[in-house]
């Protein structure tokens, strides 16, 4: 819900002309207006259905009528200063807008469906956006214009969002005006003195603000007086900063409150009593405001912060809070996400040592740009209270750390489990053990052999079985040497992707293969080998490439040999992961071409006669052993195609690292796909959820396969593929045949 006091858009009087409330209606496309007489005083509604009714029964149809003769008289509608939550219960089906009235019953304020929120610039700030976050160059320019601007350009690199600053007209402020109070105290004749060196003129306030908008940056400013108001009013100032001390001074919140404008109020050195006497004041004005806990004393000591206020800042003010700290370091703020603060103001200075009272407890720009990443840390960190479920790095550890239960002895299809036929064994691939009393007395579904994992299947009453399956272009499944023999039986497969790990490639493949088979093949190479060498031919590290490009040979070498047995393929691919990660951050943009030119260069050094390297595309975050990553290249499609335009390389299109992308980016699968389409050798169709949710069941996460389906068609037709479901292949391929099963009505 979003409160809003420029209500004249929403407003006619009862005097004014159906055509000219039609207008109203037509221009705030809400489909109402709210009608008030002369006094302001809210007597009723218009909206396009009360036009379509008259339109409809009225025998003299006259567009020049009175509104008030077809208005409708009963309207809901709320005192201003209602409780939000009470406001946000009224609203309905066909409802959403309501007209928020003062104490003698006069419009003052509309209330509109969504999100509670403010929108400055480009910046919506809401309790599901990021925090806003305000660079405080306030006077530390010093006077000087130039450094004002150069103040601006830091605090751009330094990632602030808004930059704010303060103006005051000395001579109606303060007593005296510009003249030296010699009965004032030494605190006071210390502000008039830096006032008196250090003001910039209003004509270069404008001039810095104007340089922030070319910029591409919000200006924010704190009227210090009543004629600074109307010098940044008739300048357009998208927004105001009340100073603590001006947040009791109620004429001039009174006159910024009137400007429509979204207001950040810091509450240092009021008492909570006069916190909520001005809140209420501000709500009675139908104002859009954020309350910022804030103490006032230059610098605050920790023990003074009490950032625990936040929470009940909250419940007084019943929307958005925020921080504006004047403590030194970076940990105040960063903790004040964590409390809820969706607006952060901290002081931004070149030089904490000019003269000033400011600088000292202001932010160098390293010290701000460090704040800002860790404030998009604890954010990302920050998740939801909703239902906890298990990420995707914790299903890989679990899959590796936890506990099974397994068969203790061999279990004939429908024999009935008893205790003694199930022990506990790591690792935690198959049934957790907290469903052993679900599984004793069950019939078992299948035969097994000792050592076997129970599944969530083996609790169910139904079973997916693999069929013969029937799509437009060649599909297959992922295996290993071990099972391929078991899953091929299955079904009626054109080829398998066989997934190497760095020990398989220590195995004899005629161990595994009596003679030829009838079949086609590919292989997925490893991307982790022994001593945790992850495939990476970008790296920087000549010696490490070196070994990421002996280490893929061996995987050519090994695909020409299990060519013999495969031998319907007459030139398998593989699929590999080439390298071009980070640890800890992406990397700039600007250094994509020189490691796709490594890349190039590392695949030129390999023998591929006879086989088809093609490079899988990838995920901004994937999951290596021993953590998650930043990948930097082969995730955005147009950096793809250019590298396979000019290197003569194809692509493994991996759906789920593709969708992931998108979600990341805000791109569009489907205008990824037609830009890689042409260079589509071989696919992983899986799904995928959020940024990082890989390998999802098809039909699980936030893929479109019916767009998918159609844009395959049409951009990589007859081009093979696999459902690359994580862990599919367990409980004899069940996952696959669920993915297939979805799958045939779309391929």
């Amino acid at each position: 819900m979003l409160i809003s006091n420029k209500i004249s858009e929403f407003l006619v009087f009862e005097t004014e002309s159906v055509f000219r409330a039609l207008e109203k209606i037509n221009n705030n496309k809400r489909r109402i207006v709210f009608v008030v007489n002369e006094g302001g005083v809210l007597v009723g509604s218009f909206s396009d259905g009360d036009f379509r009714r008259w339109l409809t029964t009225a025998p003299d149809f006259d567009l020049r009528k009175e509104v008030r003769l077809i208005a409708h008289g009963s309207v809901t509608s709320h005192k201003v200063d209602t409780p939000r939550a009470e406001i946000q219960a009224s609203f309905r089906q066909g409802i959403d807008l309501i007209p928020l009235v003062d104490d003698y019953s006069r419009l003052v304020a509309v209330a509109m469906r969504g999100d509670s929120g403010i929108t400055i610039g480009k910046h919506v700030i809401s309790e599901k956006s990021p925090a806003y976050l305000i660079a405080e160059i306030g006077n530390n320019h010093n006077g000087d214009i130039g450094l004002a601007k150069q103040l601006v350009d830091l605090a751009i690199e330094a990632g602030a969002d808004c930059v704010k600053f303060q103006m005051r007209d000395v001579g109606s402020l303060y007593k005296r005006g510009r003249g030296i109070d010699k009965s004032a105290d030494l605190g006071a004749q210390y502000t008039m003195d830096l006032l008196s060196k250090f003001q910039l003129s209003n004509e270069e306030l404008l001039e810095v603000f104007d340089y922030c908008k070319q910029l591409g940056l919000t200006p924010l400013c704190t009227p210090w007086d009543l004629q600074s108001l109307r010098v940044l009013e008739e300048y357009g100032m998208e927004a105001y900063k009340v100073a603590s001390a001006d947040f009791t001074n109620h004429q001039l919140l009174g006159a910024m409150a009137a400007t429509g404008k979204p207001l950040f109020c810091s509450s240092g050195m009021s008492t909570e009593a006069e916190i909520r006497r001005s809140v209420a004041f501000l709500r009675s004005k139908g104002a859009n405001f954020v309350v910022l806990h804030c103490n006032s004393t230059y610098p605050t000591p920790f023990k003074d912060v009490n950032l625990a206020y936040l929470k009940r800042l909250q419940e007084i003010t019943g929307g958005l809070v925020g921080y504006s700290g004047h403590e030194r370091g970076v940990s105040v703020p960063v903790a004040a996400i964590a409390l809820g603060a969706k607006v952060i103001e901290k002081h931004f200075t070149i030089d904490k040592g000019m003269e000033g009272n400011d600088h000292k407890v202001s932010l160098l720009p390293n010290e701000f740009r460090k704040m800002v990443q860790m404030v998009r840390e604890v954010e990302e960190s920050l998740g939801s209270s909703e239902t906890r479920t298990i990420t995707q790095g914790e299903l890989i550890n679990r899959e590796n750390l936890a506990k099974s239960l397994v068969a203790s002895r061999n279990v004939n299809k429908g024999q009935v489990i008893e205790p003694s036929m199930v022990e506990v064994k790591s690792p935690g691939q198959g049934l957790q053990p907290m469903y052993l009393d679900q599984l004793v007395g069950k019939s078992a579904k299948r035969d097994m052999q000792a050592g076997d994992y129970f599944y969530e299947s083996d609790l169910r009453d139904d079973a997916i079985e693999a069929r013969a399956y029937n799509f437009s272009r060649p599909f297959g499944i992922p295996v290993r040497y071990h099972d391929y023999q078991k899953l091929i039986s299955k079904s009626n497969f054109d080829f398998v992707e066989f997934h190497l790990s760095y020990q398989d490639m220590e195995l004899d493949p005629g161990d595994f293969f009596a003679k030829p088979q009838t079949i086609g093949f590919a292989v997925h190479s490893p991307e982790l080998f022994s001593g945790d060498h992850i495939l990476d031919l970008a790296s920087e590290d000549d010696d490490y490439r070196n070994r990421s490009v002996n280490e893929l040979q061996r995987v050519c070498d090994i695909t020409r040999t299990l060519k013999q047995y495969f031998p319907k393929t007459e030139k398998p691919v593989i699929v590999i992961n080439a390298g071009g990660f980070s640890s800890s951050a992406f990397l700039p943009r600007s250094e994509h071409p020189e490691m796709y030119r490594r890349i190039a260069e590392a695949l030129s050094q390999i023998d591929q006669s006879g086989v088809e390297i093609i490079i899988q595309t990838m995920p901004p975050f994937p999951w290596h052993f021993g953590g998650q990553s930043y990948h930097n290249l082969f995730v955005e499609p147009n950096e793809i195609r250019d590298f396979c335009r000019d290197s003569g390389y194809r692509i493994c299109y991996d759906v789920s690292h593709s969708m992931m992308a998108c979600s990341y980016y805000k791109w569009k699968l489907t205008d990824f796909t037609q830009l890689v389409g042409e260079y589509i050798a071989h696919m992983h169709i899986v799904d995928a959820a959020g940024v990082d949710g890989e390998g999802v069941q098809i039909g699980m996460g936030d893929v479109d396969f019916a767009q998918l389906a159609g844009d395959l068609c049409k951009f990589a037709p007859n081009i093979q593929f696999i459902p690359e479901v994580w862990q599919g292949h367990k409980n004899e391929g069940e996952g696959f045949w669920f993915a297939l099963d979805f799958l045939e009505s779309y391929l």
